[in-house]
């Protein structure tokens, strides 16, 4: 009688199974499109942080900005009139030896914020008075500029008095002075450049954000483009 067969009880491992056809391919699209929704969560982002930034400001500058296009014409708005008064004050006893040092005087006599503007100075000249010839003093004239008043200031050297010419602005025309920068300072001048920078990166992310989250792109270059035609055309007429 035979002995009966061994069986071999051990497991067989299968061997790993390849990529499936296609898989391949399909992964490339689901990378691309979370390659695109990060971007566009990255663009959003900035383009928040960029509006948050410029909102008080922005804000400030589109009502004077306005303002500013109505100064004019036929639909002229007004910002208020002026309050302006005359004055004369007597000189110092230490005398005045340049236009530049009267007005550093009298920023500190009268407390006005502001930057001197260009001073004129006449030298003496003669000048003719009837039948008769004198010589007219030297004159100074220099300009105060703020934005809340500005202050235009006459001198004829000899004399004992300057005449001031001091005018406060109103509300509206305190804004539109600060749009304007007028009399202010360096860091001023560098915050406002900030803003202009913030509206021009919020255009440029408002546009990239609309191209990516809509397909009617042609739609969005034909806005673009018609908007910077009409602004060029309104701009030469």
């Amino acid at each position: 009688m035979n002995a009966p067969e061994s069986i071999d009880l051990k497991p067989t491992v299968a061997a790993p199974a390849g990529p499936a056809p296609g898989a391949a391919a399909q992964q490339a699209p689901r990378r691309q499109r979370s390659r695109r929704a990060t971007f566009i969560k990255w663009l959003r982002n900035v383009h928040g942080w960029i509006g948050l930034w410029g909102a008080v400001l922005g804000l400030m500058f589109g009502v004077t900005g306005f303002l500013l296009n109505h100064r004019a014409g036929p639909l002229k708005i007004s910002t208020g009139a002026p309050q302006v008064e005359e004055m004369q004050i007597a000189v110092p006893e230490k005398p005045l030896r340049s236009p530049g040092e009267m007005a550093k005087w009298l920023q500190r006599e009268l407390k006005i914020d502001g930057k001197p503007g260009r001073a004129k100075r006449e030298p003496a000249h003669p000048v003719a008075w009837g039948d008769h010839s004198t010589i007219q003093p030297e004159q100074w004239q220099v300009g105060i500029m703020g934005p809340g008043q500005s202050v235009q200031a006459e001198y004829w050297v000899g004399n004992g008095f300057v005449t001031v010419k001091h005018t406060r602005n109103s509300f509206f025309a305190t804004l539109s002075n600060l749009h304007k920068g007028v009399g202010l300072s360096v860091g001023w001048v560098l915050l406002i450049d900030t803003i202009a920078g913030s509206l021009i990166l919020l255009s440029l992310t408002g546009v990239l954000l609309w191209t990516e989250l809509n397909k009617r792109r042609v739609v969005g270059v034909v806005l673009v483009s018609g908007s910077v035609i009409a602004a060029v055309v309104c701009g030469l007429m």
